[in-house]
């Protein structure tokens, strides 16, 4: 506990002290004077660790993110040129909780060939940070944002012009998640908690092919933009994929669970529209718009993610199997690659469902 920690305990009470940490608005508190916590971001579709709720004061909170431009296995008969912020497509979550200040030291090594920045979704003013963030090859930047607003949201990156459908087009955005201080509540106001997260970032790829049906082949990035750039003015992605290739969390990469977890899924579209539906199962809770500070809509079957932003749902699974988390437009999930295995252990349960009578002839 520092100086002004225990300073205002003693004045105000324990009681009022807490109630106050939970509120949307705190009192102004002197940014140096605040703890600083360095993250670990990893690779989706995992999470950082991080607790669900907190009555300590704001703290900052503290990642580094690298974009590089690298080559990527996309599917069996792809390997592609793309962008990325730390290796991973889409890039890492962060978490903090609302009234944290977030301070991203954002790296664009001399290695890569374009200007990049970010756009926080879940800050305020300067374009979401873009333009105090544009860092030429060999330079790198330190942003500090409030993150005021509770939910999920999204961040890419937004150079300018063309750069900025091509650049998201090409693998940079990731998320970035708000708890409330006091945490996750349902419906109805009761206090939730999750077992298990899973990060899905879903993306659009537009690679186009030559005349004999096979994808065009680029030394980098930045020489494959003219051709994508005109194949993107179609509106049809080659591939929209969960987590930057194809079958990325579907077989023996799947997401694993068991009977009784409660699982929050976490899932951003940088560009399109998704649909996203648990076969076999629901959204228990689902924070359909992202915004933790609205009541979550209840027993969903498919739910909506407009692109540019993201959406929590919550599931309690109930009877083990494999499961096919996916975008509900079918052609995207079956033909382009938007879907993921969710494997969850446990006891069935006839009561939920039964096969009365395997197959057998017509009688």
């Amino acid at each position: 506990m520092n100086k002004f920690t225990f300073t205002l305990c003693a004045v105000f009470g324990a009681g009022f002290f807490s109630q106050t940490l939970q509120s949307a608005e705190l009192p102004n508190i002197p940014i140096d004077t605040l703890e600083r916590v360095t993250q670990e971001l990893v690779a989706p579709p995992l999470l950082p660790e991080h607790t669900q709720r907190t009555d300590s004061v704001p703290k900052v909170i503290q990642v580094r993110m690298v974009v590089e431009e690298k080559e990527m296995q996309i599917e069996r008969d792809l390997k592609a040129h793309v962008m990325t912020f730390n290796g991973s497509i889409p890039g890492p979550i962060i978490i903090a909780h609302q009234n944290d200040y977030v301070e991203l030291t954002l790296v664009n090594p001399l290695t890569n060939s374009m200007t990049h920045n970010i756009d926080f979704h879940a800050a305020t003013g300067a374009l979401g940070g873009g333009t105090l963030t544009k860092i030429a090859p060999g330079q790198e930047v330190v942003l500090r944002f409030k993150a005021t607003k509770a939910g999920v949201f999204i961040y890419h990156c937004a150079p300018g012009g063309l750069m900025i459908p091509f650049h998201v087009a090409m693998g940079l955005s990731g998320a970035i998640m708000v708890l409330p201080r006091d945490g996750l509540r349902d419906d109805q106001g009761n206090s939730v908690t999750y077992d298990k997260a899973f990060y899905i970032g879903e993306q659009g790829f537009y690679f186009p092919r030559d005349a004999d049906g096979n994808f065009k082949a680029y030394t980098s990035a930045l020489d494959s933009m003219p051709d994508i750039l005109g194949h993107m003015r179609k509106l049809i992605p080659s591939h929209t994929v969960f987590n930057g290739a194809v079958g990325s969390m579907t077989g023996e990469n799947a997401l694993t669970a068991n009977v009784g977890d409660k699982v929050l899924i976490i899932h951003s579209q940088g560009n399109e529209d998704s649909r996203p539906h648990l076969i076999g199962g629901h959204g228990d809770l689902v924070w359909e718009g992202g915004s933790f500070s609205d009541h979550p809509v209840t027993g969903r079957e498919t739910w909506f993610i407009p692109g540019g932003s993201a959406a929590a749902a919550l599931y309690e699974f109930k009877q083990p199997g494999t499961y096919v988390y996916l975008n509900h437009n079918l052609i995207q999930a079956i033909q382009l690659g938007a879907a993921a295995h969710i494997v969850v252990a446990g006891e069935w349960d006839n009561n939920l469902m039964e096969q009365v009578r395997g197959p057998a002839a017509i009688q």
